[in-house]
């Protein structure tokens, strides 16, 4: 199995959740303060939100465990916890809070059960940006897998 994504124990992949679209952002604070007489005074004070967006489409001819994969997501998302994200390519991303799930059902088979589900889901990230402990966990992970 190809590994696309890892969302905690979750795994993103052809077989489960596929997804065809994944969007980052990253915003940084700055502060100002205004002066008379000249432009106002800007400070940085750090990094702030991180979302990242995954949408995609599923069809049960294809992954047949596709809406059992959205229920699992959406049982996680109950739970409130963070979760650590990985990318296929063992990019360690950071911890993450499930804060949206958005499915559009079309194309049904005669019993009702939708044949293309299209999701969208949104994550924010909840740590810190500790390079140390993300530089360790990427090195670790890396050996592991290599070996």
């Amino acid at each position: 199995m190809r590994v696309m994504m890892i969302l905690g124990m979750f795994v993103f992949s052809i077989n489960t959740t596929a997804f065809d679209n994944l969007k980052r952002t990253t915003a940084w604070r700055h502060a100002s303060t205004t002066r008379i007489g000249a432009r106002a005074a800007h400070q940085f004070l750090g990094v702030d939100e991180e979302t990242i967006t995954i949408a995609g489409i599923t069809y049960m001819e294809i992954a047949a465990t596709g809406r059992v994969s959205l229920e699992a997501l959406e049982a996680m998302a109950n739970t409130g916890k963070r979760y650590t994200l990985i990318g296929g390519d063992f990019k360690i991303y950071g911890d993450y809070v499930i804060e949206s799930i958005e499915t559009t059902k079309t194309e049904f088979f005669p019993d009702g059960a939708a044949r293309k589900i299209e999701f969208t889901l949104q994550l924010k990230r909840v740590d810190d940006k500790s390079g140390f402990v993300m530089g360790l966990l990427s090195s670790i992970a890396s050996k592991v897998l290599n070996s």
